[in-house]
């Protein structure tokens, strides 16, 4: 019997008698249990306060702590753990009472051993059950929240298990990439993962506000505090209450909003516009930027303490430059996502997809997207071809594509592989090691592919 958990079925034996602890262990030598015993109650206590236990024996007779009164304390501290009571004759009635004060199950001395294995391998195979449905509930909770953050790369990969790792702090974070990277995509998987999740995610565009109203926008306002505050308003961060703040394009804020947006964050509260008092607030600040904000503070554009305040954590989100390997599951995406009257467009060609692997994608995802939207909006097929690309793509195929009649099917998972392969040897110049490095793989892999598909490189 074997299982690829992380970490095996632990199995406490519990007995005074020395005897029946090594019966015990050879009646369960052969199963993937890791076994730990106890000569009492005392003892077994402290083996559940170092070691995780899942399944535990106990016997019913014991000096100084019999097995009742060790039952009725890991009732309190470890109730998970599911308790066998081993008995001798005349027990069965204290048995009984141990039934109804939570143990699983009792068996009576002299045992068989075909009887205890068993009854053990039944909580075992429970055991097994309830890890594969806690790591497919940790699956869903993983992938939940990334919808519309696509791609498999290690780029990518890594980004999700960072926001999982930062998600339970409260910690302000600054996630910083270029125009198109999905920068509020990446605060919103921050804050799904939250303990805020449940709150409300407000964004705030602050290269979209205007500086005088702002801080209205911002903090709020108070009837009559100027011409058309005609009632009183929360603003945008107090709205956020309990929940997260998204500050985009935080670079773009003026010194005077730096300084009352350094406030808040310090003090936890806000004064709306026109207002006698503070409100506090109790929000979750995530900020983003394009902007190189050290440089900034550098050069005097931005506040040295609010750059602390923000960039607790840093995260970086890789342009698609750097994960040309997403491409191919991205236009998929795309494509499943775009409406046409006709509903014709299902796939794209191994042309036009040579001819966007190639290219250096300025826009980022947000580029790619808009492309495969006018592709599909003009094409006239059920398949993207390179004349329903812009102009600037079409002469990038010659990059990638190679020698005719390559026995590769178009759209097959292999013509993918072939234009990233062709698109990293492309970029590398040739160079075998630099386009592995680029892809993801081994050299040896990548030589095993180069043969495979009869390429060549250095």
């Amino acid at each position: 019997m074997e299982t690829n958990q992380e970490r095996r079925f632990a199995l406490l034996l519990v007995d005074d008698e020395p005897m029946i602890l090594s019966t015990l262990k050879r009646v369960f030598r052969n199963f993937p249990y890791d076994l730990h015993t106890a000569e009492n109650g005392r003892v077994a206590l402290q083996v559940l306060k170092q070691t995780p236990i899942d399944a535990a024996l106990v016997d019913l007779m014991m000096p100084e702590m019999n097995g009742m009164e060790l039952l009725a304390e890991m009732r309190n501290s470890y109730p998970h753990v599911w308790v066998v009571i081993l008995t001798g004759y005349g027990g069965v009635q204290e048995a009984v009472s141990a039934i109804q004060l939570g143990a699983v199950d009792f068996l009576q001395k002299p045992f068989e051993d075909k009887g205890l294995q068993a009854r053990i391998e039944q909580l075992y195979r429970m055991w097994l059950l309830e890890q594969e449905n806690r790591q497919l509930k940790e699956q869903m909770q993983f992938n939940f929240g990334f919808d519309q953050l696509i791609g498999n790369s290690a780029a990518i990969l890594s980004l999700k298990k960072m926001i999982i790792q930062v998600a339970h702090s409260d910690a302000s974070i600054l996630i910083q990439g270029e125009t198109g990277t999905g920068k509020e995509l990446v605060a919103r998987a921050i804050h799904h993962h939250s303990p805020r999740q449940a709150q409300s995610f407000v964004p705030v565009d602050c290269a979209g506000l205007n500086e005088t109203v702002m801080g209205s926008e911002l903090f709020g306002h108070v009837k009559g505090a100027f011409t058309g505050a005609h009632e009183n308003t929360l603003g945008l961060i107090r709205s956020a209450d309990k929940g997260t703040v998204f500050l985009d394009e935080v670079g773009e804020l003026s010194p005077s909003m730096q300084v009352k947006l350094l406030r808040a964050i310090q003090e936890r509260e806000v004064r709306p516009v026109g207002a006698s008092r503070n409100y506090p607030v109790d929000v979750r600040f995530l900020a983003a930027t394009n902007r190189n904000l050290e440089q900034e503070v550098a050069e005097g554009r931005f506040r040295q303490d609010l750059y602390y305040r923000l960039n607790v954590v840093v995260m970086s989100v890789p342009p698609l430059r750097e994960r040309l390997e997403d491409v191919p599951v991205l236009i998929r995406h795309f494509i499943a996502e775009t409406g046409t009257p006709s509903g014709s467009v299902r796939t794209i060609s191994k042309e036009a997809l040579a001819c966007l692997m190639t290219y250096e994608w300025p826009g980022n995802v947000r580029e790619l997207e808009n492309v495969i939207r006018r592709a599909a909006a003009i094409g006239q097929n059920d398949c993207i071809r390179p004349s329903d690309l812009p102009d600037h793509f079409r002469n990038l195929s010659t990059c990638v594509l190679g020698a005719p009649g390559d026995a590769v099917r178009e759209d097959s998972l292999d013509a993918y592989e072939l234009a990233a392969i062709r698109n990293a040897l492309a970029k590398c110049v040739g160079n075998r090691k630099k386009a592995a490095r680029m892809l993801g793989i081994g050299e040896a892999t990548l030589y095993r592919k180069l043969k495979r598909y009869k390429l060549s490189a250095q």
